[in-house]
């Protein structure tokens, strides 16, 4: 995700926490009623506990994981953007509970040191950056290596289902939806979903945001356990 930011994160004012990492309509970013429906869902999908330990791949600049770290027992959360992680460690950071570090995810997947401590995991907004090897990739580490984490949310994710509700005529380019350089990156549906989490041993089911939310027409989230051996 965060090759989309890197550049644009440090033209923001310091406190642009939303603006940063594109959380915006219209260019304005989300009013705070939108923040709170995406930390209760993320909460409820995971069902979060305070004696959980909560990976957040993909955090930025740490603003939605500072909210989100509060439901449980705090954890980790990576970004491959410096700037964004500059602001996180600044603005956010709690050691030891709550800790921000650069990585690009897919090396973190492989390389990190103590992946047991983790009880449930999470990536917001940045799976449709990655291509499907590189989603394989992380899915099958995550199960491999991750083996407390019993809950893993992929949050915020394009319908392919539901790109009519987002394109408009004129506007949509024939074969934006399968480029994950895009500025939303590649859309999947809900079966792309199911096949690509059980390749990589895990279930998927689905959840969708109230209508109130800015983006409920045309994005879902998937909450993935592991499936049986």
């Amino acid at each position: 995700m965060s090759y989309h930011y890197r550049d644009t994160s440090s033209s923001c004012a310091p406190q642009d926490y939303w603006g940063q990492v594109k959380r915006t309509v219209g260019g304005k970013p989300v009013d705070p009623a939108q923040i709170d429906l995406i930390v209760a869902a993320v909460a409820a999908s995971l069902e979060l506990r305070p004696d959980d330990t909560l990976l957040d791949l993909c955090c930025g600049n740490g603003a939605l994981s500072n909210l989100i770290f509060g439901h449980c027992g705090g954890g980790l959360g990576v970004d491959f953007s410096e700037t964004l992680i500059d602001v996180a460690v600044r603005d956010f950071q709690h050691p030891p509970a709550q800790c921000y570090e650069r990585w690009n995810v897919l090396d973190y997947v492989a390389q990190e040191a103590h992946p047991q401590r983790f009880s449930k995991a999470l990536c917001y907004g940045a799976f449709s950056y990655l291509d499907d090897d590189q989603c394989r990739f992380m899915l099958r580490e995550l199960r491999n290596r991750f083996h407390k984490v019993e809950r893993l949310l992929i949050g915020n994710l394009p319908d392919r289902d539901k790109m009519h509700d987002f394109f408009h005529e004129g506007v949509y380019v024939p074969g934006v939806e399968d480029d994950p350089k895009s500025a939303i990156g590649i859309w999947r549906s809900e079966t792309q979903l199911t096949e690509l989490a059980s390749s990589c041993g895990w279930r998927a089911t689905f959840s969708r945001m109230p209508p109130q939310f800015y983006a409920a027409k045309y994005r879902f989230d998937a909450i993935l356990v592991p499936s049986a051996p």
